[in-house]
């Protein structure tokens, strides 16, 4: 069976827009939105939160996705890449669970999207 897993980055440290990731758009969070529309769709198994902060990871658990570890501090920053976010998550992937098929990258930027 083909496992498919959406990664969303959810850093909490952004400047240009503080915990943009958790702000509101039409009554959601960008996290929000970015979690349901993946928990809608007929094509994602697994729905994974990278992030930094406990807060985040705790509202993406509230919100139905799963969030089993922090992102280090190293590859939080404004300068670090989608690479090293990756990269850590499928480190992750293949140390604890397995690594999915296919991997489909959400950034919670995008709110309102078809699932």
């Amino acid at each position: 069976m083909i496992k498919v897993a959406a990664i969303i980055p959810a850093r909490s440290g952004s400047k240009g827009v503080p915990h943009k990731n958790i702000r509101k758009v039409k009554n959601h969070s960008l996290l929000h939105w970015s979690i349901s529309a993946c928990k809608k769709s007929n094509l994602i198994d697994d729905v994974y939160i990278s992030t930094d902060s406990e807060d985040y990871q705790n509202i993406a658990i509230s919100l139905g996705g799963e969030a089993p570890f922090l992102r280090p501090k190293e590859f939080s920053t404004d300068i670090s890449t989608d690479y090293e976010m990756i990269k850590h998550f499928l480190d992750w992937m293949k140390s604890n669970k397995s690594i999915p098929d296919y991997l489909v990258h959400i950034r919670p930027t995008t709110p309102l999207r078809d699932p």
